[in-house]
């Protein structure tokens, strides 16, 4: 299910002005670019994300009074990070309650990003999507207790 969210509606805003598949490659591209580099001691094998053709590293922080998650990666592939670039900007500094309401697979269809992708890139976003959701039901489970 997709709810109307700020972030996303501001994403499908700027891809509205993209006419064709090249142009979205490109903008998803350059979106990768904005993302900073994570250290070489955050690119370790518990940070990888399983299921990705290409290598995915994402790292989350959890603020201990606010409760909302940041997320951070890195990928050796451009469009990969392109499409972490596009999670990042979707989930990260929320509760794990909203990361949780929020459907990444319905966000690329709006963005008209589902059907372009490649199979394998689709199993890629939905590996970096499945590990965002466990670090939320994860930090949910933990504010909980």
């Amino acid at each position: 299910m997709l709810m109307s969210d700020p972030r996303l509606d501001e994403l499908i805003e700027e891809f509205s002005f993209l006419d064709d598949w090249e142009e979205r490659y490109r903008y998803v591209i350059d979106l990768g670019r904005t993302l900073p580099a994570l250290e070489e001691g955050e690119r370790v094998e518990v940070a990888k994300v399983r299921g990705c053709a290409s290598q995915v590293w994402l790292v989350s922080s959890t603020d201990t009074q606010t409760g909302l998650i940041e997320f951070r990666g890195q990928s050796d592939a451009a469009i990969v990070q392109g499409l972490l670039a596009i999670l990042v900007r979707l989930y990260s500094g929320r509760q794990p309650n909203e990361i949780l309401a929020l459907d990444a697979q319905a966000a690329f269809q709006a963005l008209g990003l589902g059907d372009a992708l490649t199979p394998q890139r689709s199993n890629g976003l939905k590996a970096m999507a499945l590990r965002i959701q466990d670090v939320a039901r994860d930090a949910q489970a933990g504010l909980q207790t």
